[in-house]
């Protein structure tokens, strides 16, 4: 199990799995919010504390809901809209790997999908090549 946090400390995030990799999107909502993703079904995922939820608005639909800390702001992690759970199912929640110790994600793959380019369909190209995090680099 990984235990991480908010900045402040009042929102805990655990997941109970390594993640398979972890995501560093450029579209514009994961970068502005500071995130990098890895994703788990909402069974792996515990959160304690209040987080506020934030759906952007340039979608008709948004597909998921951006969760942060209300004191601090750091963002903690995705869940599905309601319109979204009724499509797919509850199968998905992201959790910003941002908030994890660095010497927890040696090994782990970081990946760059070009989610500017992105059409909302079929798989995500690349903006650079994945690579793998070694035990004595910064997350960076």
């Amino acid at each position: 199990m990984m235990k991480m946090t908010c900045h402040c400390g009042q929102v805990e995030v655990r997941i109970f799995r390594q993640p398979d990799h972890i995501n560093e999107c450029n579209c514009t909502l994961c970068s502005k919010t500071g995130a990098r993703w890895s994703y788990f079904h909402p069974s792996d995922v515990g959160i304690d504390g209040a987080t506020t939820g934030y759906c952007r608005q340039d979608k008709d639909d948004p597909g998921a809901e951006i969760h942060f800390c209300p004191s601090c702001g750091s963002t903690t992690h995705f869940s599905l809209t309601a319109s979204a759970i009724s499509r797919f199912g509850n199968s998905l929640m992201g959790v910003n790997m941002w908030l994890a110790d660095e010497a927890d994600l040696a090994g782990m793959e970081l990946r760059y999908p070009d989610g500017r380019a992105w059409s909302g369909e079929g798989e995500f190209g690349h903006v650079r090549q994945a690579r793998t995090l070694g035990p004595n680099e910064t997350f960076g």
